[in-house]
């Protein structure tokens, strides 16, 4: 069984940063990507940035340059500093760990972005 916990999210005004943290537990063996998901309400959950196994990473166009992905797989830990935000961003993010053909989701964290 594989939980993920993610915390940091909160009010921000635009332009502010936040930082996202999502920790997994249980039992996670071999190569494993951990990432981070969007939803905003009436649209469909997408990807917002993800760091593969190797630490390769893949962001969507929409925060490349203003958000990092990063991870610690001591802690298997993945974090998400965003910055300049903007309310276009505003959306609940769910941590993500994908191993093999399994994936697990986190509770999601609200982000919203407003003045």
């Amino acid at each position: 069984q594989v939980q993920l916990v993610a915390s940091g999210g909160g009010l921000v005004q635009p332009g502010g940063s936040l930082r996202l943290s999502c920790a997994a537990s249980g039992s996670i063996f071999g190569r494993y990507a951990m990432g981070w998901y969007c939803q905003a309400p009436g649209k469909q959950r997408e990807l917002v940035a993800r760091m593969n196994s190797d630490r390769s990473t893949n962001y969507a166009d929409s925060v490349k340059g203003r958000f990092t992905i990063s991870r610690d797989n001591a802690k298997k830990t993945v974090y998400l500093r965003m910055n300049s935000l903007k309310p276009e961003d505003t959306a609940v993010y769910y941590c993500n760990l994908k191993v093999g053909d399994f994936g697990f989701w986190g509770q999601g964290t609200q982000v919203t972005v407003s003045s």
